[in-house]
This record gives C-alpha cells, sequence and structure tokens, in this order.
C-alpha cells in the first residue's frame, strides 16, 4: 500500500510574504556571503489553486523551501523509512531536477529528467546517507514555452508502526475570531480529516466561539468531527488536560495534536506531524516550529532545548533567531539543514501519542509557562523523545511586541520554572537555578519593578508549601496576581489622552547595538555595578523632585537593567507601543523585597532535596487522568 508522507502545497493565502516558504519563484546568488535576488520574481497569479501552478517559459523554479522540500535527515533517523517515491505530475516541456543537501547545506544533484506534455514522472530515493542533516527536493525549469506544475508528493511502501487517527485539542481564552479560523480552514482540508477522529475546542472564556456568526456554517460542515467543551479558565495546562482526558476516552484517536487559539494553521503540518508519528519507530512527540503570524516569513522557534545548569529553555541557536525566508530561502541557510534535536516543544502545535500520555500522565497544573517542557523532559525520562520537524509548522501570534515577565504572568515564570527544575534537574540543588533566580529578582529592583518581585515572591512561598498548591490554586492563582497589582502604580500603561507624558531631562536615546549583542557590563565591571547599585538604592532616597515628575524617558528598547538604575525614576514606553509606565524608585519596598528575596532563596536552597522528593512524589497524582477529571468536575 503506498503511504503519502508529505504533499507539496501552495499558500492557502494570496499573501507574497508566504511565497518564499513554499517556492522560489525566482533566481538566487550568493555575493560576499549576503543572499541577493538578481533576476523576476513570479506573480502570486502563476499559482492556480492549493497544488498547482504555472511555470512561465524560461523560467526556473524550486521546490526547496521550508514547506516543500522533503526533511529526509529527520525520516531516516526517527523513522524506519529507508525508500521514498517522488512523484511530479507537469503538462507541458520542461527539465525536472532532483536535488539533496548534507547537515552542511552543500548541494548535490541526484538526478535530471527532460519531459513534455501530460507526464507523471517518478524519482526512486533511497535514505541512507542522511544522519547529520539533509533535504530533498526538486526544481522545474519551462523550456520554450510555458508549463503547468500539477502536483507532487512523497509517498513509501513501508507500513507504518502505528495507523490511528488524531484528535485534535484546541484550548481558547476569548481568542473566538482565530478559532473560527481554524475551524473552517480544517473544514476545508480534507485530506487532513482524514487523519482526524475529533476536534476538541476546549472554550475557557467569555467571548464563545460557538457565538460567533460564523460557527454555525463551520460546525454544520464538520459535523461530529467537532465537540465543543466549556469549563472554567483553568490555563493552558487545565485546557490542554482536558483534550487529552477526552481523547484518551476516543479509542479511535491514536495521538492528541494540541494547538493554541492565537494561531493560523497550515493544514497540511497538521497531516504531517500525524503521519510522522505513525511512522516513528517509538512513540514520539512531534513538535511544529513556530513563524511570526505579524510577518509571516519569519520563523521565531524551532528545536527547544532546556539548558540543564541553569535550568532554563532555549532554542537550540538561539542566536540565529528568528531567521527571515524573505532574505535568505532554505537552500542558502547552512544551518537549518542540520538535524536538530529537540528536549521539547511549545504547545501552540504538538502531537503527543496517547500511549506516552497513559505512562506518564497529563498536563502538570501549572495553568501556564512550562507545562509543555516539564511534560516532554517527563516524556524524555520515560523513553519518549520529542521531535521538532521541520515542514511543520504555523504562525502563531510572537513575543515581540509582548513582555510577560512584568505583568502577571510573572508568578508562573517564576513557579513553574523551579517546579519543573525540582522534578528534572539533574544538576545538584538544581544548578545554578536558585542564583540565576535571584539575579532575575535583583535586576527587578533595579529597575524599579516591584510588582513582578512581589510575585516572585509569592511564587516561592508556595513553592516552599508543598505540591499541593499547585491543583489547589489552578483557578485562583492568575486572578489572585493580577489583583496584586493595584497596589504597584509602575503598572498603569498611561496611554496618549492628547497630553503627552513627559520627563523632565528628555528622552535618552542610545547607538543601537547588533542583534544579541549587549553593552551591558560583565565581570568585574558587573559586580562593581551590582553592589553599588544596592548600596545607593537601600542608602539613598529619590529626590522630591524626580517623584513629582520622572526624571528620564526611554524607548523599550533601551530601558535595560543596566541603565534605569542610575535614576530615580523613569517614564517607559510599553512593550506593544500602547503607551508609558512611569517607574519611581521606592526605598522602603526596595529594602523589603530585597531582604525577603535573600530569605527565600536561602529557605529554597536549604530544602531544594526535600521539595525535589516531595513533588516527585507528588508528580503521578498531579498529573493523573483521575485528578484532572475530578478537577474538571469541581470546576463546574
Amino acid at each position: 500500500m503506498t503511504h503519502v508522507l508529505q504533499n507539496v502545497v501552495f499558500p492557502l493565502d494570496r499573501d507574497p510574504d508566504l511565497l518564499p516558504l513554499y517556492v522560489d519563484p525566482e533566481t538566487w546568488s550568493v555575493i560576499d556571503e549576503e543572499p541577493v535576488r538578481v533576476s523576476n520574481r513570479a506573480q502570486l497569479g502563476n499559482i492556480l489553486s492549493r497544488t498547482s501552478a504555472r511555470i512561465v517559459a524560461g523560467r526556473r523554479v524550486s521546490f526547496g523551501t521550508y514547506f516543500n522540500a522533503f526533511p529526509a535527515s529527520y525520516w531516516q533517523h526517527w523513522t524506519a523509512v529507508r525508500n521514498v517515491t517522488l512523484t511530479v505530475r507537469t503538462v507541458g516541456p520542461a527539465t525536472i531536477l532532483v536535488y539533496r543537501s548534507n547537515g552542511a547545506g552543500v548541494k548535490q544533484r541526484l538526478e535530471t529528467r527532460e519531459v513534455d506534455g501530460a507526464a507523471t514522472s517518478t524519482f526512486e530515493l533511497v535514505l541512507d546517507q542522511y544522519s547529520d542533516g539533509g533535504f530533498i527536493w526538486f526544481d522545474i525549469v519551462a523550456d520554450e514555452k510555458s508549463a503547468l506544475f500539477e502536483g507532487a508528493e512523497w509517498t513509501t511502501e513501508l507500513d507504518p508502526m502505528r495507523d490511528g487517527k488524531a484528535s485534535i485539542g484546541i484550548t481558547t481564552f476569548n481568542k473566538p475570531d482565530y478559532c473560527v479560523w481554524t475551524l473552517m480552514n480544517l473544514a476545508d482540508s480534507p485530506e487532513v480529516l482524514d487523519v482526524v477522529d475529533r476536534i476538541f475546542l476546549v472554550d475557557q472564556g467569555d467571548r464563545r466561539v460557538d457565538a460567533q456568526p460564523e460557527f454555525g456554517e463551520v460546525a454544520a460542515r464538520l459535523g461530529e468531527t467537532l465537540q465543543v467543551v466549556t469549563q472554567p479558565n483553568l490555563g493552558g495546562s487545565g485546557g490542554f488536560a482536558r483534550a487529552m482526558t477526552e481523547t484518551l476516552a476516543r479509542p479511535e484517536s491514536e495521538f492528541v495534536q494540541l494547538l493554541d487559539d492565537d494561531v493560523r494553521i497550515e493544514p497540511e503540518s497538521i497531516r504531517r506531524s500525524v503521519v510522522f508519528g505513525r511512522f516513528a519507530t517509538v512513540p514520539t512527540i512531534v513538535g511544529a516550529h513556530m513563524f511570526d503570524l505579524l510577518d509571516r516569513p519569519k520563523l521565531h522557534a524551532w528545536a527547544e532545548v532546556v539548558d540543564d545548569t541553569p535550568f532554563m529553555w532555549r532554542a537550540l541557536y538561539q542566536e540565529k533567531l528568528p531567521h527571515d525566508f524573505s532574505v535568505a530561502n532554505l537552500r542558502q541557510s547552512p544551518l537549518l539543514h542540520m538535524r536538530l534535536d529537540a528536549d521539547y516543544n511549545g504547545w501552540w502545535m504538538c502531537l503527543i501519542p496517547v500511549s506516552i500520555l497513559r505512562d506518564v500522565g497529563l498536563s502538570l497544573p501549572a495553568f501556564i509557562k512550562w507545562d509543555d517542557a516539564e511534560f516532554c523532559l517527563r516524556a524524555r525520562e520515560a523513553g519518549y523523545p520529542t521531535v521538532s520537524m521541520p515542514g511543520v509548522a504555523l504562525w502563531h501570534v510572537s513575543w515581540v511586541g509582548k513582555d510577560d515577565s512584568i505583568d502577571w504572568q510573572a508568578y508562573f515564570h517564576a513557579r513553574n520554572r523551579i517546579v519543573a527544575g525540582l522534578l528534572h534537574s539533574p544538576a545538584p540543588n538544581g544548578g545554578t537555578l536558585l542564583r540565576h533566580s535571584m539575579r532575575v529578582d535583583l535586576k527587578h529592583l533595579m529597575m524599579m519593578q516591584y510588582y513582578p518581585v512581589a510575585l516572585r515572591h509569592q511564587a516561592l512561598r508556595d513553592v516552599l508549601s508543598g505540591p499541593e498548591h499547585m491543583r489547589a490554586n489552578l483557578a485562583t492563582a492568575m486572578p489572585a496576581a493580577r489583583a496584586v497589582a493595584k497596589e504597584y502604580p509602575e503598572t498603569v500603561v498611561h496611554r496618549d489622552s492628547g497630553v503627552p507624558l513627559r520627563s523632565r531631562r528628555g528622552r535618552l536615546v542610545f547607538k543601537r547595538m547588533k542583534q544579541h549583542s549587549f553593552d551591558s557590563p560583565t565581570g568585574l565591571r558587573l559586580r562593581w555595578f551590582t553592589t553599588t547599585t544596592l548600596i545607593s538604592h537601600w542608602l539613598h532616597a529619590p529626590k522630591p523632585a524626580n517623584l513629582e515628575q520622572p526624571e528620564v524617558e526611554f524607548g523599550k528598547g533601551d530601558a535595560h537593567w543596566w541603565r534605569l538604575p542610575l535614576y530615580d525614576s523613569a517614564l517607559v514606553s510599553s512593550a506593544d507601543g500602547s503607551g508609558k509606565n512611569v517607574y519611581t524608585r521606592d526605598r522602603r519596598k526596595f529594602r523589603k523585597m530585597l531582604l525577603d528575596s535573600v530569605g527565600l532563596h536561602r529557605r529554597l536552597r536549604r530544602d531544594w532535596p526535600r521539595l525535589a522528593a516531595s513533588y516527585r512524589a507528588a508528580a503521578p497524582e498531579l498529573t493523573s487522568p483521575a485528578a484532572w477529571q475530578r478537577t474538571f468536575e469541581e470546576a463546574s
């Protein structure tokens, strides 16, 4: 039996920004190691359908792109597939050229074929030289007349290890328009619905998806495949745990495909992830990459890992992100050809086999932050890998224009990282995690950001209280954290009311550094700066004039922790540019919070072994389907 591993597709939207992710309708060259476009860009009008296009006479089109190149390395490493057939259908005179790359991105031609008329060309390919990385793709060159490309797919005759369907679990909180769009795209994709058992839409908001005017039509089209589940807001972890629970009750579901709400999907990616999960030699978590929804050629997240010593998440080659495919395509980006192995994948889109759920449990009741990383680390310890799969991706609202480290989410950043460290850190006493946590407190205090410090300290107290607090405050921790904001004036965003806020000394402008490069103090300068700043803030009260009116103004990109502490007050643009926050030094809060921070971190360091044992012993109950079921019943 023939199994389709990957279809060649064109974008759903007629958006020119998306073209570089699907097809390279132009010639590129490299000058002084910089990619340069040197000839004509094909018009969107040459794309005829989701799977067909016109190749203009004399033009060359490459399918060596993010969504249409075949990730041979991942298929060789994680599955038993070794023989793949590429089938290309064309009409008219053309030349088809098949290429491969290795882990260094070096291109090699595998085969060339001249075609004319209505032609179906097949290429038999062997996956045996892709251990370190590499893709396979094809180009089409039209001859003296235009040719039609009528579709292509990558197939295998090998039967998969498992053949069940996936249930999709979408967790949403007041993002009904995005959810309706996702449902409409799924309804328009019968090839995706062929691998879908149920779509569980877990609605935790008060702006209901099923109240949208378009919902009735799309619900009728999806029929019994769609099931809307309503519950109070239990965060991402509670919503996804509900989708996991519902999927466990479906014998037809071999996987649960988690999807965030504020996304735009590529339906073929959903199909690809399910097919890859079916062929994986062991039950495998299949994660998707994340593109920026508001700057769609930019890849923001891939192959994420947790560094053991500081126990902190990051992407492999973090300094190379975001990658802009409108500037450098796949063939010009050697790093993208490496096989990048991940520790975890964000739950914006992540396929999880139900066999893993039965073995290791469901999501930790974390509300948000670290629930996805903790789950994948737990699965890895049980022998189940996570694969961050190229060509499997969606568009998500990125963190550009956000700073959730200083809003109510600061509580969850602090608590859940430490809890995950207690559960999984291999380093004695969590390595440098607590030292790093203390530094985060000091930076916020020096920057006059007292609200996130208050939340972080509550998080540390809750961790010290034991694992039982996590389920007990699942529904209350977020509103409690938001309520605390009223006690901290710096949380107020002052929006333009016709009379703009101004500082006494005007705006400070700094020389822009290169991306990932900063002018921050390091080494002995860092220690001296920190020590003298802490002493100064402890001893000296702010000047009255600087309390009446902000002393200086900073743009958000300039308001770093080594700049703000030099002033008594500052006017700082909000991350999304919608207004400004006023930061004012408060010596009383500073002194109390500094002492609290030292004491809490000392207690955590002293009690780490006992707490780690306690949280690890409680983890099976915290993540069990039965415990989650009780939570859903109590919340309802």
